[in-house]
């Protein structure tokens, strides 16, 4: 039976890597996304994309290398025109805001791509209830099927 298809979003290499935060939130979800990667990963077929390494990539130096360190070997899903055109479509219709379009493309890769679970710590306009609504809506009013949208906490108990 093959393994369920995970796409990391750039919030999870983030919070796996950063140093441990002073706010007590930040720190919690640091602290379930170091214990899924340890316990859970394995149980899935991992994925990026070219936008995880771009996002991974800004800011600090030795943070970013930390980052792109932990994602490396995971293979890259690739940016077709049609993951553009629905990551466009996104945007065009406010599902994401057009200042956010590389979240679009994050979401509208793991759709594209028939990825099984979308894993991320973005709680403003990806992983959010209204917003998984909208999203998933929309992606099945043009065809698709939608990833599961959760947050590492959620798939870190079988």
């Amino acid at each position: 039976m093959p393994k369920p298809k995970v796409y990391l979003e750039t919030t999870i290499s983030s919070y796996l890597t950063a140093w441990p935060s002073r706010d007590l939130v930040t720190a919690a979800h640091q602290q379930v996304t170091r214990d899924w990667w340890e316990k859970r990963r394995h149980d899935f077929d991992l994925f990026i994309s070219a936008v995880v390494i771009e996002e991974a990539s800004a800011g600090d130096e030795h943070a970013a290398v930390r980052r792109l360190e932990a994602v490396s070997e995971l293979p890259l899903l690739e940016l077709t025109d049609e993951v553009t055109a629905v990551a466009k479509t996104f945007v065009e219709r406010g599902v994401i805001p057009a200042e956010k379009g590389e979240d679009a493309l994050h979401i509208a890769a793991a759709v594209v791509h028939g990825i099984d679970y979308l894993l991320t710590w973005n709680l403003s306009h990806i992983a959010k209830a209204e917003a998984r609504n909208r999203i998933e809506g929309l992606c099945r009013s043009i065809g698709y099927e939608p990833p599961i949208i959760c947050t590492p906490e959620e798939l870190l108990e079988r």
